[in-house]
């Protein structure tokens, strides 16, 4: 089954690389995809959320998804299934990007794309569309490049929503819980 994986996934991949790639998408990709490296783009955005009363429960709900992420992707996922880069197997394709040092699955990248995208579309629509369009784009990048299987940035994908929804339910029963505690102390 996992041949039959790989052979789609590789497929997709070369696709890609005979009928998409093109001069301008060359430039545009790897500056898309540097958003998400390590994160920091999303963990920028979680933070400056926390600064304004009206998004700080979305920038929580943003942290608690990217930790979720870190632990159960990068930390745990990663090194757990070791599965190498299709540059790895596949060297004739030309390298847009440096090679990268960890595992190919999930794609980090994807997973924390979603993660912040899917958390902004839950808690403020209007932006949360933006944020989802910048989230695919992200996913799409990493194929484009030939740093992840298509299956990789699908399960990212899959991970970064149930994370995603997963951080909105625990800081909305936290923040209920406070709040009702706080109203209780000022009550007696």
């Amino acid at each position: 089954m996992f041949d039959a994986i790989q052979s789609i996934d590789f497929a997709i991949l070369d696709f890609i690389v005979e009928h998409i790639r093109c001069g301008f998408l060359d430039a545009v990709m790897p500056a898309i995809s540097s958003f998400a490296d390590h994160g920091i783009g999303w963990i920028a955005i979680a933070v400056i959320l926390l600064f304004f009363k009206k998004t700080r429960k979305a920038g929580a709900a943003m942290g608690v998804a990217l930790i979720f992420g870190l632990i159960v992707g990068n930390a745990t996922l990663k090194p757990l299934v070791g599965r190498i880069r299709p540059y790895d197997i596949n060297t004739t394709v030309p390298m847009l990007v440096e090679r990268l040092s960890d595992f190919s699955f999930p794609s980090g990248h994807t997973l924390a794309s979603f993660e912040g995208g899917v958390v902004l579309f839950i808690k403020h629509r209007k932006i949360g569309i933006a944020a989802m369009v910048l989230a695919v784009l992200i996913a799409f990048s990493r194929l484009y490049l030939y740093v992840h299987f298509p299956s990789d940035v699908i399960v990212g994908a899959i991970l970064g929503t149930i994370f995603a929804v997963l951080g909105c339910v625990i800081v909305d029963k936290v923040w209920a819980a406070v709040e009702t505690k706080l109203a209780a102390k000022k009550a007696a």
